[in-house]
Order: structure tokens, then sequence, then C-alpha cells
């Protein structure tokens, strides 16, 4: 008996050797719960802004579309800058790299909170936007290192959602700190936070008991030469499936972004609802599509269990059922029936976060599994988090916020195109992924 344990504790269950003496179960677990922690430091810094909107308005006289350029700056810069930081943090060091990320968007918070001007707002936020470039896709890099496969749709879902709490943590807080405090100490509480989850993240997590805790490729095309081989950059862009899952990811974030940064406004303006309440209510919008994310991704895992392409047709259902979802109740008067209707899109608006990231894991070689999440979130920062707000902070100087917002969903039909077009290049894109790991040369470092 002892001896039958003793090999079953040194082979994995694919056949490959374990770790028993340095592997812990709970630790993946905590590694997971500290860089959501911070994930929820970066969307707190990122949104507590909407919270005070109507404050920033009404003191600096400032127009819809310059509040809308305080929110995309950051979403712009993470886009423009998400890739090459996340290319220097597979070489670089993931612990080191999301240490120095946090460090630096708490302090440009912390900036936020003494600008006297929106010049100044404006640079504090480019800052910010520096900072949190890499966090998400080298965060989820890091995580889903010490997890099996068969998690991680839910894990991805789980931890982009953390961006979603944050959110409404962001707002709710925000909201109550400024309208009881002034708006300064909202981002000055959330700078704080964040300084001290970075401190307690840099203690619990290394490089060598990430190694210790690593989950070895599942693939046949794993072989012992391929776990040493690092996959060119231009993998990330040839494989014509995960091209469709940058673009179906990004394209459905759109209407997301646009809730988390416009519905304090909207409940402000069409519900007459004072800033705290204002961002209370949002908060809960917020807070659906947070939960949607986990719930979205959980469902996701389970239909892919006996064909992973399901994966796929999960993402197309969320994006039609939020486009059908959103697009009435935003077109409806001010009542609990549009409520519920907002409240239900909310949920599904990005609830295809987590098979599209699952998507881009799986059909990508581990070696730039933290650059091809860079890439993801690229798409998803460019096509959506900076995109969305600032196109509808346009068209509500000319619309006004509710004939801006009946527009938004209508993006999720090119979501879904692009999504379906993933489908029916997955095959293609599996056979893409082996022949990538086929070709890693044996001396390959």
């Amino acid at each position: 008996m002892a001896t039958s344990t003793s090999v079953a504790e040194r082979v994995g269950d694919d056949g490959s050797p374990a770790r028993p003496s340095t592997r812990s179960r709970k630790y993946p677990w905590i590694v997971f719960a500290l860089a959501f922690g911070l994930l929820l430091s970066d969307y707190m810094s990122r949104q507590v802004l909407s919270a005070i909107f109507p404050l920033l308005k009404a003191e600096w006289s400032l127009a819809d579309s310059q509040l809308a350029s305080l929110t995309s700056i950051v979403a712009l810069m993470v886009g423009l800058l998400t890739l090459p930081l996340s290319l220097l943090a597979d070489r670089w060091g993931r612990v080191r790299s999301l240490i120095v990320m946090a460090v630096l968007w708490s302090v440009a918070t912390l900036l936020c909170a003494v600008a006297t001007n929106y010049e100044q707002m404006l640079g504090a936020r480019f800052l910010v936007g520096v900072g949190e470039a890499a966090y998400g896709s080298v965060g989820i890099a890091l995580v889903l290192s010490v997890f099996a496969p068969r998690l991680h749709a839910t894990l991805s879902g789980s931890f982009m959602a953390g961006g979603s709490f944050g959110s409404v943590l962001g707002v709710a807080l925000g909201g109550a700190i400024a309208v009881h405090l002034g708006w300064r100490w909202s981002f000055a509480a959330m700078a704080v936070l964040g300084l001290l989850l970075v401190a307690l993240f840099r203690a619990l997590v290394t490089e060598d008991r990430l190694a210790q805790h690593a989950v070895d490729e599942p693939e046949s095309a794993a072989t012992p030469q391929s776990r040493r081989f690092r996959a060119p950059v231009s993998s990330l862009f040839t494989n014509p499936a995960v091209l469709c899952a940058y673009i179906g990811g990004g394209l459905q974030m759109f209407t997301a972004a646009i809730l988390l940064a416009w519905m304090p406004s909207f409940f402000n303006r069409y519900y007459d609802l004072a800033p705290d309440k204002a961002g209370v209510a949002a908060a809960v919008i917020i807070l659906l599509v947070g939960s949607g994310m986990v719930g979205c991704g959980i469902v996701t895992d389970r239909l892919g269990r006996g064909d992973i392409t399901r994966k796929w047709q999960a993402a197309i259902g969320f994006c039609g059922i939020s486009l059908v979802c959103l697009t009435i109740g935003f077109s409806m008067e001010t009542s609990t029936a549009q409520l519920v209707l907002l409240g239900i899109g909310a949920f599904f608006s990005a609830g295809s976060s987590g098979p599209t990231a699952a998507m881009v894991a799986n059909l990508t070689h581990s070696s730039v599994r933290a650059s091809a999440m860079g890439t993801l979130t690229v798409a998803n920062n460019l096509l959506g988090l900076a995109l969305g707000p600032f196109v509808i902070g346009i068209l509500a100087d000319h619309l006004g916020l509710r004939g801006a917002l009946q527009l938004a969903p209508f993006v999720y039909i090119l979501a879904i195109v692009a999504l379906v077009a993933g489908r029916r290049l997955h095959p293609l894109g599996l056979r893409k992924l082996a022949a990538l790991g086929a070709g890693a040369p044996p001396q390959a470092a």
C-alpha cells in the first residue's frame, strides 16, 4: 500500500512527474485571493472617478466628453502598454512586475487626490493607466499557472469579475466618502488600500513558490523539450481562432464598460438620485456584471466538459441575451421594469469574458500565456473599456445620455460575428498549437 501511494504521489494525472513534497492545495487559492484582492484595488482606483462625476462636473464645469476622457485615458494606456509590459513580465518575472504595477497605480491615485484642475487630473489618470496596464493579463497568467486547465474558464471569469467587484466598491465607497468627506478623500482611501495589499502580496507570493506549485501542461504535446521551449511572440497573432477570441472578447466588453462608467450618471440624471445614492444604485448594476462573469464562467466550464467548443457557443449566447435585454431596457421610460431588464442585461453583459479567456489560454503555448492574456487585455481595453465610455461621452453631448446608451448594445452584434468565426476556426487553432509544440527544438531553453 505504501509503495502504490508513493508512486501515485510522484505521477500527475497526465502521467507527468508531480512535486508532492512542495505542493500545497491551499497555496494556489492563497495566490488567487491575493491576486484577486489587488485586482479589486486596481478597479477601485480606476472606477472611483465615476462616483464623483457629478461633483467634478459641477466644480470644474466639465463637459461629458471631458469626464469620459478621464475614464478612457486609463483604459487607453492599458490597451497601448499591456502587450509590451506582459512580454517584459514573462521574462523579468511576473511577481516582481505585479508589485511594481500596484505601487505605481496606488501612488498615481494619491496624485488624483491632490489635483487642482482637469489637466492635472488627466495627467494623474494617465499614470494610473500606466500602472494598471498589464496587471490583468499578468495576474491571470500567474493564477492559471497553478491551477488545472479544467478550471480555467471559471477562474478566468472569476478573476476578471474582480474588475466589476472592484468597480462596485470603488463607486459605492467613493460616492459615500465624497459626500461626507469630499471627493479627494475618495482617491486617498483607494490609494492607501492598494499599498497595504501590495505589501501583503509581496510577503506571501514569490517566484520560487509559484514554480513549486506550477501545473504541467496536460496536452500530449507537452514533452520535456516543449516544456523548455519558448514560443515565438508571432504565435500570438497567427492562430485564427485566437484572433477571433481577442476581437470577440474586446467587443463584448464595449457595453459592459459603459455600464461601469456611466450608470452613476444615469441614475443621477434620470432617477434624480444624489451622487451617493446614485453610486449605490449603480453599484448594484456593476455587481450584477461581476456576478455574471463568475456565474457564466462556471456554466461555461460545465458545458465544455464533454466538448470544449461549447465554450464558444456559451459566449455567443451570453452576448445575445445582453443585446436583447439592454436594447429594450434603455428604450423604456424609468420604471421597475426597466431596472429588471437592465439588471438581466448587466448580468450577461461581460459573461463572455471567462469563455474567451479560456479559449485564449487553451490555444496558446504556456511560455507566452501572460503575453497572450496581455493581447486579450489590449483588445478588451481598446475595443471595450477605452472606446465604449468615450464614444458614449461624445454621443451624450449631442444626443443626451439616454439616447447614447440606447445605441450601445448593438456592438454585441459584431462580437457575436467574431465568436461564431472563432467556433468554426477552433479545429484549425488546435492544429496550429499542436504544430507549434511539435516543432519545439530539443535544445531550446
